[in-house]
Parts: structure tokens; C-alpha cells; sequence
């Protein structure tokens, strides 16, 4: 009883630490590493009764409330999980323990409290009842009646025996006595004898034809493919090495003109592994150019670009037929477009330049800031270190009072160390006379084991002797059956085997001649659509001829109308700014000697000078640098306009 009470006790103690976010993974796993210390029977029993009360928690809680209502009302809810572990053994576990060991359980634990719940859980009419009905809204009803209600109205003799007992036990009257186990009575087996089916005819094998092997070109890529991956890898080259070239320019234009000195062949390296980024060199680059590779085209592409040349066409007759009927000419909006393109052009190169001189204007001001700034940091400078000198005083403080308070901490750990040693000896003195105790309930655990498994190998041996009995009586042979015979069930339609295959046979024939005058559909109607696809290919090959020479002619005009510079105009805006620009930067470079005499100790200050002057430069450079581009922009405007002027034209 002390190794079931044990037991018991582990559930319990679990079943209290669980809270109510914990998921049941977790309390398992959380379960099994505590339980590392006890035998594997006792973990596989603890480990099975926690995982059933986790899994049926609302079936358990919903009797376990009702008891505390009803009959438990003077009983403690610190016994709650106590009768939630006994419900559920009564419940689920009590065929595979068996009574007698049941009864062991129940017995390990306070009697008063057991025949109470018993006495109240496995009253028949509270079990055909309530219970009965509140399981049922969980769970289906059938399933219900049929594993859970039935099993505890089978145990209702031997348990109000039990409960007999522990009320004279509790009144001081007889020992207790002793259960019968209940003997399984064996029942014959309800064996029909099957009835004979008719042997169909084997039908003849159909003669597949040999399929087609798979064509080479499935798992090849196209040689198109192959060209253009060529391409795009000489490509990716050329654009390397231009990438490389721009950088170096670039960074060549970055330094100031007066210290720039004629490239040596060693300077041209040391610049280009200083600016370069990292990017892999082939030492000889050869360009291909891609031949004209005919792209092959699939019957949506064709359709599509025969309709979208369709539809220009029918525009242009319109439009032909509108100005044959005296439609107005759209010459004086175009010259107004023109003027309006042009203006806008202005103002959105006035606006870029208004953009670009602020940010130099800001760039002014931040540095005059910036000066302004070193002067007050310098002045916190100096307040900082006085604090920081205090502050290094009380460090040194607070490490002497810590060293003083770790030397008393190590003595009193060393104190600690001696008393644990005897705490340990003790506590495996008690080791070792609970493993004596789990050894002797082991080896009484194996020994039923042993007489359950001899009583079951015995019944297993008489029924397989039964049944090879049976088998040997003699089993009657099936009849004839005539296959043109019309079986007579007074069915509608109803016809032999033979005139089924004859008409199944016909079915299968007009099946066969429908599908060859399909197939002779459809390839009449494959060679007329790819007929009138071949009149749409035609028809598009003229339409990109012509447009093709449009475009040439309208890219020669471009290229005409690019020749012409366009001219820059001025804003008051773009002014004001300059001059702005101007007075901060004459004002920071009055203001840079003053700085550098308030501060002789900073080692920076003689090199503001060449660094001012760099700034200097680079401004001047990206101003310039803005100027050309603006002028690209204006050009390509005024070109872009001509263009569209022409086109709609």
C-alpha cells in the first residue's frame, strides 16, 4: 500500500503545480525530468495516470465539483486533485489494474474520504443520470453509454463490497476481507458459413501499344537560351570594366588641382587599388554581338500583335476619314504645347538650381555652426574632467569596502562547505533503504506479471485449438453457373451474361467510330487555324518593316535636333541664393582665425587651413559638375520635344 500511496502522492504533488497557461506537453516533460530518480515502473505509472487527468480534465473536474457540492461539502480543497486521480482510475484504469489492486489504492489513502466519493461516485442512479448526461455533452452519447457508463454499472457489486468494508473498517468492526478476482467465462465464436460467389470469365488482355521514347530536346535547353546567357556574361564584363574606369575618373576629379601631379605609371596603381572597388578582372575582354536570332512566337503572341496592328491601322483610316470630311488642324496647339513644355522646362531647371544652392547654403551654415559648437564643448570639456577625478575618488572607495565584505563572504562559505558534507552522508543513508523498498514491490510486480501472462498463453492455446477444429470440417463446393441464363428477379432490363458482353461489345465499336470522326475534326480545324496564323505572321512581318523605318527616320530627326545647345536661364531666386552663399562663407572665414587662436592646444587647428580650402574646392567642382548636367538635361528636353512635335505631326 506504501508504493501506491507514493505514487499517488507524485500525481497529486504535479497536479497542484500546474498552472493555468501551462500546455500538457510542458507539464509532461516537466514531470519525467523530475521523476528521473525513481524505477521506470513507478515513472511509466505516475507519467500514465498524469497524462489521463490532463487529457480528460473536464470529464473529472465536472463529477469532482459536483461531489464537493453535494456530499463533500465538509471535505477540503486540498484533497481535490486526490479524488480527481481516484475518478479517473474508477473511470479509465480500473479493467487493466484489475479490482483487487484498485482496492489497494484506494486503501493506501485516508478511508473516511474514499468511502465518500465512492459511496457517491457509483450510485447507479447518479451514473444513469447527471454523470451520464454531462459526459454526453462533451463526447457523443453512444460512445459514452458504451465505454465509460456500462463498465461502472458491471463493477457496482464489487464496489459496494468495498465500500462495506471500509465503513467497518472506519466503525472498528471485522477485518476486512478479501475479493474474488472475476473469472473470464469464454464464449463461442458466432461463425457463419459464407456463401459461394460465381467465377466471371477472364477477360482477354488489351495489347497496349509500344509509347513513344522521350525526344533528347526535353531535357536540353535551346540554343537560344545558350546565345543569350553568352550575352549577358560578355555584357556583364564590358559594363565591369566601365564601372572600374568611372570610379578612378572620379575619384581623380576629387582631388584638388594644385596638388594633383602628372600620373606616373606607379601613382596610376596605387590610386586604382585605393579606389577600386573589389571586382574580378579578366586580362583580355572579347564583345559579342548577338546575332539577329529569330524569336519564335506562340499562337497567343501572333494573335495579340496582329490585333494590336489591326486596331492601329483601323485608327489611322479614322482619322484619314475625319480630315477628309474637314476636320481642323491641331498646328497652333502644338506650337502652344511647344511654348508650355518649355516654360515648364525653365522652371524645373530654376527649381533644381534652387534645390542645389540651398544645400550648399546649409552646408554653409552647418559649418559656421559647427564652429560655434567646438567652442561650447571645449568649455564642458573642462567641467567633465573635474567631475570625472571625483567620481574616480569614490570608486576607489567602494572597491576597498567590497573587498572587506567578499573576504567575510568566502569564510562563511567555507563554514557552509562542512556542515553539507554531513547533510549528504544522511541523505544517502536514505537512498538506499527507499531502493531496497522499490526492489522488493518490483519483484512482486514481475511475479504476477509472470502468472498473468502464463493464464493468458493457456487461453490463447485453447481457442487457436478451437479454431483449427473448425477449419477441418469438410466445407461444401460451390454450383455451376450458366453464363446465357437470365437470373429472374423480376428486375427491369433484366438480361444474361453473355447478351451483357455482346452489348457492351457494340457500345465499345460506336464509342471507337465517334472518336475517329473527332479526331478528323479537329485536324481540319488545326490546318485552317494555322493557315490563317501563317496570313497574320505575313501581315505582321510588313507592319514591322514600316515601323522600323518610321523609327529610323524619326531617331535621324532626334539626332538633328540635338545638335542645337539649349540656352540657361536666370531666376531671382537662384540670385538671392548666391548671394546669400556668399556673405556665410565670407563670414565663416572671418570667424575660422579666431577659432584657431582661442584654441592652441587642439592639434587640429593648422590643418583647418588646407581642409577649408579642399572644402572649397570640391564645391566649386560640384557646382560646375551641376552646370554641365543641367545643360545635358536641357539639351535632351528640347530634343525629346522636337521628337513628340514630329511624331504627332
Amino acid at each position: 500500500m506504501a508504493y501506491y500511496g507514493k505514487c499517488i502522492e507524485t500525481v497529486i504533488e504535479q497536479l497542484d503545480q500546474l498552472k493555468p497557461g501551462d500546455s500538457p506537453e510542458q507539464v509532461l516533460e516537466a514531470a519525467s525530468a523530475s521523476l528521473q530518480t525513481l524505477s521506470s515502473q513507478k515513472q511509466a505509472f505516475i507519467l500514465e495516470v498524469l497524462s489521463g487527468c490532463l487529457e480528460y480534465h473536464r470529464l473529472l473536474t465536472t463529477v469532482v465539483d459536483a461531489f464537493y457540492v453535494r456530499d463533500g461539502r465538509l471535505c477540503l480543497w486540498a484533497d481535490y486533485n486526490l479524488f480527481k486521480v481516484i475518478c479517473y482510475l474508477a473511470t479509465f484504469q480500473l479493467g487493466e489494474l484489475g479490482f483487487q489492486l484498485f482496492c489497494d489504492i484506494v486503501k493506501s489513502q485516508p478511508l473516511d474520504k474514499m468511502c465518500k466519493f465512492l459511496r457517491f461516485f457509483f450510485s447507479p442512479l447518479n451514473l444513469s443520470s447527471w454523470v451520464k448526461d454531462e459526459w454526453s455533452l462533451v463526447y457523443e452519447a453512444a460512445y459514452v453509454k458504451e465505454n465509460w457508463i456500462a463498465p461502472l454499472m458491471r463493477w457496482q457489486p464489487e464496489v459496494q463490497e468495498l465500500i462495506k468494508q471500509l465503513e467497518a473498517v472506519l466503525a472498528n468492526q471485522s477485518p476486512l476481507l478479501k475479493t474474488k478476482a472475476k473469472v473470464t467465462e469464454p464464449k463461442e465464436f458466432n461463425l457463419t458459413t459464407p456463401r459461394s460467389r460465381a467465377i466471371p470469365m477472364p477477360e482477354p488482355v488489351p495489347a497496349v501499344a509500344k509509347p513513344r521514347p522521350v525526344p533528347r530536346s526535353t531535357y536540353q535547353q535551346p540554343k537560344e537560351q545558350h546565345l543569350l546567357d553568352k550575352t549577358k556574361r560578355h555584357n556583364r564584363r564590358r559594363a565591369e570594366e566601365l564601372l572600374l574606369r568611372a570610379n578612378v575618373e572620379e575619384m581623380q576629379c576629387a582631388v584638388p588641382r594644385s596638388r594633383r601631379e602628372p600620373p606616373t605609371q606607379g601613382s596610376k596603381k596605387n590610386l586604382q587599388l585605393r579606389f577600386m572597388p573589389r571586382i574580378l578582372k579578366t586580362p583580355k575582354l572579347t564583345f559579342y554581338r548577338p546575332n539577329n536570332i529569330p524569336v519564335k512566337l506562340n499562337t497567343a503572341a501572333i494573335l495579340r500583335e496582329g490585333a494590336l496592328y489591326q486596331r492601329q491601322v483601323e485608327r489611322e483610316l479614322q482619322r484619314v476619314d475625319r480630315l477628309v470630311d474637314g476636320a481642323g488642324d491641331f498646328s497652333e496647339f502644338l506650337e502652344w504645347q511647344k511654348k508650355m513644355q518649355a516654360r515648364d522646362r525653365e522652371e524645373q531647371l530654376a527649381a533644381g538650381e534652387c534645390r542645389r544652392l540651398l544645400g550648399k547654403l546649409s552646408h554653409e551654415e552647418a559649418a559656421l555652426a559647427r564652429q560655434h559648437l567646438v567652442r561650447g564643448n571645449k568649455q564642458k570639456a573642462d567641467q567633465k574632467k573635474e567631475e570625472m577625478t571625483e567620481l574616480m575618488q569614490q570608486c576607489a572607495e567602494r572597491r576597498l569596502q567590497e573587498e572587506r565584505s567578499m573576504r567575510e563572504l568566502v569564510e562563511q562559505v567555507t563554514e557552509a562547505q562542512k556542515n553539507v558534507k554531513v547533510a549528504q552522508t544522511r541523505l544517502l543513508k536514505g537512498r538506499q533503504q527507499i531502493v531496497q523498498e522499490v526492489i522488493e514491490e518490483s519483484r512482486e510486480l514481475l511475479q504476477r506479471s509472470a502468472e498473468a501472462a502464463k493464464e493468458e498463453q493457456r487461453r490463447r492455446c485453447e481457442l487457436i485449438s478451437q479454431l483449427r477444429a473448425l477449419e477441418t470440417q469438410p466445407m461444401r463446393k460451390g454450383k455451376l453457373v450458366d453464363l446465357t441464363q437470365i437470373p429472374g428477379y423480376g428486375l427491369e432490363g433484366e438480361m444474361s451474361v453473355v447478351e451483357l458482353r455482346e452489348r457492351l461489345a457494340l457500345l465499345k465499336d460506336a464509342q471507337r467510330r465517334a472518336e475517329e470522326d473527332k479526331r478528323d475534326q479537329i485536324i481540319q480545324d488545326k490546318r485552317s487555324k494555322s493557315q490563317e496564323l501563317q496570313n497574320v505572321v505575313e501581315q505582321i512581318s510588313l507592319c514591322r518593316a514600316a515601323m522600323g523605318r518610321s523609327a529610323a527616320l524619326r531617331w535621324e530627326e532626334k539626332k538633328a535636333g540635338a545638335a542645337a545647345p539649349g540656352l540657361r536661364s536666370q531666376d531671382e531666386r537662384v540670385l538671392a541664393l548666391q548671394r546669400r552663399i556668399e556673405e556665410t562663407a565670407a563670414e565663416r572665414r572671418r570667424q575660422a582665425p579666431l577659432l584657431q587662436v582661442s584654441a592652441p592646444r587642439t592639434p587640429r587647428a593648422p590643418r583647418a587651413q588646407p581642409r577649408a580650402q579642399l572644402e572649397a574646392q570640391h564645391w566649386l567642382e560640384l557646382e560646375q559638375s551641376r552646370e554641365r548636367s543641367l545643360h545635358a538635361r536641357h539639351r535632351r528636353g528640347s530634343a525629346c520635344g522636337r521628337a513628340r512635335d514630329l511624331e504627332a505631326a
